[in-house]
C-alpha cells in the first residue's frame, strides 16, 4: 500500500527537510512543512536570527546569507542544509496553508509543539472525507548531526507503516517494536480530513 507523508517542523529546513530528501529518495509520496509563523535560521547570535518568510526560495536564503558570512554559514552547516533542500523543493511551505496539498494518510512531526499544532490544524479544518491520518511524533533536536539520525529513523518507521496492509489494525505493534528497537518514545494520533 502507498501512502502519502508529510514531514513537519518548525521552519521547514533542517528536521522535515532531511526526513522528506531521504523518503524521496526512497521513492515515498512526500511533502515537507513549517508550522512557525517566519522561517528562522540561525545568525551571528542568539539574538541576531535570519528570519524569511515562508515561500522565499530556498536559493534566495542560500544566496543573501553566502553575502552576508560565507565562512560562518558554510562552518556551521547552514549552506550545505540550504544547498540540499534546494534539490527536494523549491520554497520552505507552511503546514497551516497546505489544504490544497489534499489530504495526507501519516504526518510525521519532530517536536512536540509542532504535533500539537498540526492536531489543532487538522481538528479546525471541515472533515468531510473522514479520512483517518496517523499523526506521529518523533522528538528530534534541532542541529544537523541529529537531524541525520532522526531522518534515518523517520524513514524506517515510514518503511515499516508502508508495508502493512492496513496501518489502523498494526499502528500499536508498529510503534511500540520501533519505541524498542530505538529507544525513543513516541506520540500518536488518529485525527480525520
Amino acid at each position: 500500500m502507498k501512502l502519502r507523508y508529510a514531514m513537519v517542523c518548525s521552519s521547514n529546513q533542517n528536521r522535515s527537510m532531511e526526513a522528506h530528501f531521504l523518503l524521496k529518495r526512497e521513492g515515498f509520496d512526500v511533502a515537507s512543512y513549517g508550522t512557525g509563523q517566519h522561517v528562522k535560521l540561525p545568525g551571528p547570535s542568539i539574538r541576531e536570527p535570519n528570519v524569511y518568510d515562508f515561500g522565499t526560495p530556498y536559493k534566495h536564503m542560500f544566496d543573501d546569507l553566502r553575502r552576508k558570512d560565507l565562512e560562518l554559514y558554510k562552518r556551521n552547516g547552514i549552506l550545505p542544509m540550504l544547498k540540499r533542500n534546494l534539490g527536494v523543493k523549491l520554497a520552505p511551505q507552511r503546514w497551516q496553508e497546505n489544504a490544497a496539498d489534499g489530504p495526507f494518510d501519516v504526518v510525521l512531526t519532530f517536536e512536540e509543539k509542532v504535533f500539537d499544532l498540526v492536531l489543532e490544524d487538522i481538528h479546525n479544518r471541515n472533515q468531510v472525507l473522514l479520512k483517518p491520518v496517523l499523526v506521529i511524533n518523533l522528538e528530534v533536536k534541532d542541529n544537523h548531526e541529529e537531524a541525520a539520525v532522526g531522518g534515518r529513523q523517520a524513514l524506517l518507521l515510514c518503511q515499516e507503516l508502508d508495508a502493512t496492509e492496513i496501518w489502523e489494525d498494526t499502528i500499536d505493534d508498529i510503534i511500540n517494536n520501533f519505541e524498542k528497537q530505538h529507544r525513543r518514545k513516541l506520540l500518536y494520533s488518529i485525527s480525520f480530513y
